[in-house]
């Protein structure tokens, strides 16, 4: 059983008892979240398309932690200018459990 979730304008297939990374979140650790902007829903029997979404289908899940991804490096160089610009930038992210897709 799986379903295509909308979380923070960015598109998850999810199954139930996996842990993903998605955008921060503002819920605090140990709070269950609801997300009702189902796309898809498969119940390994019959497939369920939304246009755009499906009425009534929620996934439950629980916040485990708030932490950042690791450092995306960004070097700018133009040759023989002496022109050199280093950048770093890290993601917030939110570590979360499904615990019900329905």
């Amino acid at each position: 059983m799986f379903a295509v979730v909308n979380i923070a304008g960015q598109q998850f297939k999810v199954s139930e008892n996996s842990t993903y990374y998605v955008p921060k979140l503002s819920k605090e650790p140990n709070k269950n979240i609801t997300f009702k902007e189902v796309l898809v829903l498969n119940d390994d029997k019959n497939i369920k398309i939304g246009s755009p979404l499906i009425k009534g289908a929620k996934v439950t899940a629980k916040v485990l932690e708030h932490l950042k991804d690791d450092k995306v490096i960004v070097f700018k160089k133009k040759r023989r200018k002496g022109y050199r610009k280093f950048n770093g930038h890290r993601q917030q992210l939110t570590k979360i459990e499904v615990t019900k897709i329905g």
